[in-house]
């Protein structure tokens, strides 16, 4: 998995454009650049395309819409911007933009483009590239700094309106269920039409409202080249205002899941590689946040499984209609029932 996203290659037949175009845009509308350019293409990231732009000076990062057909509402690219400048204003670790471009004409597709913050991009939850001393400390970075997102007074950042507020499980439970039973190209699963039912039923009473990101995963943070620091949060396409323990227990997720599939750590011996234990995780975030405990957890768990579970219904849509953009897509296309089913069973879990 991870050879498979690491680095950039030649930019792939379906995703190439005018890079003479590009130039010229980012001439006129980034201050200091200057070319020559030229392109690569990153082999991770399952939505948006994503690019390398290297020049004598410096390099740059550019995120796209995918060409082709696209669902409704998704890869909204200019909304990745918008809350990375905001966050940006706070000193949260995220890349600054430098600018954004919403025509067409230029690249075929909106996009925008971005500093390249270098540093380590860890694809295994493990982190087995990590000493073992040293292992607690990265885990205590990801707990930490998805804690100060969710503290983030996002109206005080102009983000009063990214995203509304209230009934956050019912409008995504309904959000993700759409998605599900438009996509027709990528079949159906009877452990999806189970959960479509089951999740409505079983909404845990309360509600909370934070800037969430949506897809908080060690793979989509970079760490310090040496420290155990996260220096850029990546990938803010999911991001919204919601329920900050649904993007906890996304989060914690990777405790349960098994990591052929993405970051995982189902079947790793913890004490061992002394990694924290999932209560020891969950603890740690309830102390950054105040809280005291997390009752309603395995209903968060069975909702972020099935959410995982409706992205990869996505992926393989998008095998099937020719659109898929990482590398890897269709393995990550092959693991969906086998998600499916896991989100299943944390369900049938948390009934009991």
């Amino acid at each position: 998995m991870e050879e498979a996203n690491l680095g950039t290659s030649a930019v792939r037949n379906a995703y190439r454009f005018d890079e003479v175009r590009l130039d010229g845009w980012l001439s006129e509308h980034i201050a200091d650049y200057q070319g020559p350019l030229s392109v690569e293409q990153f082999k991770g990231g399952q939505s948006n395309p994503t690019y390398k732009l290297v020049t004598p000076a410096r390099s740059y990062v550019l995120r796209r819409k995918p060409p082709g057909a696209l669902l409704k509402g998704a890869h909204a690219i200019e909304r990745e911007a918008q809350v990375q400048g905001a966050l940006r204003s706070t000193g949260f670790p995220v890349p600054q933009v430098y600018g954004v471009c919403l025509d067409d004409a230029v690249i075929g597709t909106w996009f925008y483009v971005m500093e390249l913050i270098e540093g380590r991009i860890f694809w295994d939850a493990s982190f087995s590239q990590v000493a073992r001393e040293a292992r607690p400390a990265y885990f205590a970075a990801m707990n930490e700094t998805m804690a100060r997102l969710h503290s983030v007074d996002y109206a005080a950042i102009g983000l009063s309106d990214y995203g509304r507020t209230g009934e956050y499980f019912s409008r995504q439970i309904s959000r993700w269920s759409r998605q599900y039973i438009e996509d027709t190209a990528a079949g159906r699963n009877a452990d999806m039409e189970r959960l479509i039912e089951w999740l409505p039923a079983h909404i845990p009473p309360g509600d909370e409202t934070s800037l969430v990101h949506g897809d908080y995963r060690c793979d989509n943070l970079i760490f310090d080249p040496l420290e155990p620091r996260v220096v850029a949060v990546l990938d803010w396409e999911l991001s919204t205002l919601g329920h900050p323990l649904a993007d906890f227990a996304y989060h914690a997720m990777m405790y349960r899941m098994p990591p052929n599939i993405v970051a995982g750590l189902a079947g790793v011996d913890l004490a061992a590689l002394n990694i924290p234990s999932e209560q020891d995780y969950i603890a740690s975030y309830c102390r950054h946040t105040g809280r005291i405990s997390i009752p309603a957890y395995d209903f968060y768990l069975t909702f972020s499984f099935f959410r995982l579970a409706a992205i990869f219904h996505g992926i393989k849509g998008r095998v099937a209609r020719g659109t898929a953009v990482s590398a890897n897509a269709r393995e990550r296309a092959q693991s969906f029932s086998t998600l499916a089913a896991l989100a299943w069973e944390q369900a049938r879990r948390a009934r009991v």
